[in-house]
């Protein structure tokens, strides 16, 4: 065991904090009828005080405006993920190809539209369909002048609120490019996205970033001028605290990830940011990265000012599974032994809720270190124990076994149950292995991006999971090929296998509908149009522009022609051209001997989930006695409930809104619909069809005293149509 707990805290930067201790408020006056941040506000508690629609008049809800950005994928490999924000009554939110739009929030009329490829025509050629989650709001103390923060592509660009135009004074041009002021060298090529917005704080952009093998520090940007003023290292440079949790004195030179994807949470009255982190890379096999992996997977706690730490606490060790923090941490004041506290809390993909003291990082119930297994992967060292809270109860099922396998029929039961047996590992943080290991609650969760809601009068969270078997294969990389020294067939198997494989799947056919199959893409796509896709990404797939052009032209040869370049003798069959061009040569990332050839949903032949109901659930938690009140099926397929069959829950994308007139809406379900449950009970009192699935989180505003609950409406995802509409709800006017 190693020396280090799973939490630590600066015990002088606690006691400086302290002298604040009190119920903290978001700003004074803030009164929760406007959406004037990502999650409602810069808690993350998704909470709205308007309390027009109630109980007793939710059933009479009716669109009130729609709007359609009219730019989907036609292919359907487009979303929307964005919880739009609202401001002095203009609605700012994205389309599905990166457009900033402001709308006049009481009837959806577009005010103004910025499109970053007609000002970046050089990186027109990088434009894909990307998920951003949302945008930042700022104004100076006079309101004279306001800007609106979001990113697209490597960039984050700072526009004019007022008419969409962008602001040239800010960094270079309008924007700033993520891959600079990182403290490593070599990130020209990078890819670096900011797929959720970060806060504003005073006059600070505290952003997060997507990666692929770049380090995922945090920085703070001036949003005058965007010059970084701090930035706080996640894989720790020599002499910073967690250095040594590494046992690879290089890690900080080579790693990458560790990343805030997910969102933040900001306590404004204490300059405190709450940043939640992603696992290290690489993430399925961490020989090269032994030690407990310091800030991977944890909650960090920073002064919002200076980026200075002030403590955090590691939710997986070592991770191996991809246990990235989903969603931003929710701030609240809660009521436990009789006293008020300022808490912090953080949902996790395996269907749990921590619970720690604001100030000090303290868990507020007991959590213990649990041993797990061990056995991993020659050279791995997997950690030999994980943290499992005592409270509050976990919101997903925690175990997976043969009795849980889906019956929906005797052919679907012998079916699921012969590929369930073929994987051989199911005890929770079994390590990766070559045998198979079942992830339960899945790679998505459990607990997702979409986040948690937090009623702030009775502090009761609302929470939706996933309930959806996933498994995990890992194979050996051939021989040779790992560090660039193999054949051009050998180095394009090696590099698909290890960058392409965990999605596409191992025979270039992914069962998840997420997924595009890469056989016989040759068909489709030409060979400089792979190529370039390769180098710029698109839709959710990021850039490969790490891979140097030897390792590009491999990997391109085998997916033009797999079959054929298994099996070709490179000594005769290469092409003059081919034996004339540099050879691959090693890759500059670090090197694994393993990686994972899929990470597969477990469905049934007609694609349900290969678990019995419930496949999708809301859950109320009482977090100041550390209970679920209650716990109810979100969503369901129409066509199992017409034969009889209870309402199953689906998978589900998004999160939900819980607002003072005692309503939960959420949309998030497969089968397209917005939904609003009586938040006492659980009790669905209204449901509305959408024109395409809301994979977003709702928001809810007030404008001339009439309350509005918008969706977006993107789908895209497990295989469902893309859209491209905002639809808006509200009370008839006459009530």
């Amino acid at each position: 065991m190693s020396r280090y707990p799973s939490f630590v805290w600066s015990l002088a930067a606690a006691v400086l904090m302290a002298c604040c201790q009190g119920p903290s408020i978001l700003k004074p006056g803030h009164d929760y009828l406007e959406w004037e941040a990502y999650a409602g506000a810069k808690d993350g508690n998704r909470y709205s005080a308007g309390d027009q629609i109630t109980v007793e008049n939710v059933a009479q809800l009716e669109v009130a405006w729609t709007f359609s950005t009219a730019d989907k994928d036609p292919r359907n490999r487009s979303q929307i993920q964005c919880n739009p924000i609202v401001v002095d009554g203009v609605l700012y939110g994205l389309s599905p190809k990166s457009k900033l739009f402001a709308l006049d929030a009481a009837n959806g009329t577009l005010k103004w539209m910025f499109d970053p490829e007609r000002v970046d025509t050089a990186e027109a050629e990088r434009s894909f369909y990307q998920v951003i989650r949302g945008v930042m709001y700022w104004e100076d103390s006079t309101q004279a002048d306001k800007r609106i923060f979001y990113g697209s592509g490597p960039y984050v660009y700072a526009v004019n609120a007022n008419n969409g135009q962008l602001i040239q004074s800010f960094g270079k041009d309008g924007k700033i490019n993520l891959r600079e002021n990182l403290d490593r060298e070599g990130l020209e090529n990078a890819f670096l996205a900011s797929t959720t917005p970060g806060v504003i704080y005073k006059d600070l952009m505290i952003l997060g970033t997507r990666v692929s093998d770049a380090p995922g520090h945090i920085r703070a940007y001036d949003v005058r001028t965007g010059e970084r003023k701090w930035i706080f290292h996640t894989i720790p440079h020599p002499g910073e605290l967690g250095y040594d949790t590494w046992e690879n004195p290089d890690a900080w030179k080579t790693f990458g990830k560790v990343n805030s994807w997910a969102g933040m949470a900001l306590d404004e009255k204490r300059g405190i940011v709450y940043i939640p982190t992603a696992s290290p890379s690489i993430e399925y096999y961490g020989a090269n990265r032994k030690g407990m992996n310091w800030f991977g997977n944890s909650l960090i706690a920073l002064d919002a000012n200076t980026g200075q730490y002030i403590w955090h606490y590691q939710f997986v060790h070592h991770d191996l599974w991809d246990r990235d923090l989903p969603a931003n941490p929710n701030l609240v004041t809660l009521k436990i032994g009789g006293k008020e506290v300022d808490a912090i809390t953080q949902i996790t993909k395996h269907g749990y809720v921590f619970v720690f003291d604001r100030v000090s990082g303290k868990p507020l119930f007991p959590i213990n270190e649990v041993p797990v297994p061990t056995d991993g992967l020659p050279g791995e060292k997997p950690w030999p124990t994980q943290p499992i809270p005592v409270k509050p109860e976990p919101f997903a099922r925690q175990q997976f076994e043969p009795e849980d396998v889906s019956d929906l029929t005797p052919e679907t039961h012998a079916y699921l149950m012969e590929r369930y047996l073929k994987i051989k590992h199911r005890a929770k943080f079994s390590p990766p292995s070559m045998e198979g290991t079942w992830v339960f609650p899945g790679f998505d969760g459990g607990g997702e991006w979409g986040g948690a809601a937090i009623d702030l009068e009775s502090q009761i969270m609302y929470v939706n999971s996933s309930e959806l078997p996933w498994s995990q294969v890992m194979a050996e990389i051939p021989v040779g090929a790992n560090n660039g020294n193999g054949t051009v067939p050998e180095v394009g198997r090696s590099v698909y296998l290890t960058n392409c494989a965990t999605c596409h799947g191992a025979s270039l056919v992914s069962p998840d509908p997420s997924f595009p199959t890469l056989k016989g893409i040759g068909r489709r796509l030409k060979e400089p149009e792979i190529h370039q896709v390769i180098d710029n990404g698109r839709n959710m797939m990021p850039a490969f522009k790490h891979l140097n052009e030897g390792e590009k032209r491999a990997l391109v040869k085998y997916l033009l022609a797999p079959d054929q370049a298994a099996n070709m003798d490179t000594s005769t069959s290469q092409k003059a051209s081919d034996r004339e061009s540099p050879p691959p040569q090693p890759s500059t990332a670090p090197q694994t001997p393993y990686v994972s050839t899929g990470l597969v949903r477990f469905l049934d032949q007609n694609g349900y989930p290969g678990i019995k109901p419930p496949w999708g659930t809301l859950n109320a938690i009482d977090l100041n006695k550390g209970e679920v009140l209650w716990k109810v099926t979100l969503g369901e397929h129409p066509e199992l409930t017409a034969r009889g069959i209870p309402p199953t829950g689906t998978e589900n994308y998004g999160g939900p809104l819980v607002t003072k007139g005692g309503i939960v809406f959420i949309a998030a379900t497969q089968d397209r619909k917005i939904r609003a449950f009586d938040k006492r009970t659980g009790n669905v009192l209204w449901q509305h069809d959408l024109p395409a699935a809301g994979f977003a989180t709702p928001a809810s505003y007030s404008v001339n005293g009439r309350q509005y609950v918008v969706i977006a409406c993107g789908g895209g995802k497990v295989g469902l149509p893309s859209g491209d509409t905002y639809i808006c709800f509200a009370l008839p006017r006459h009530l």
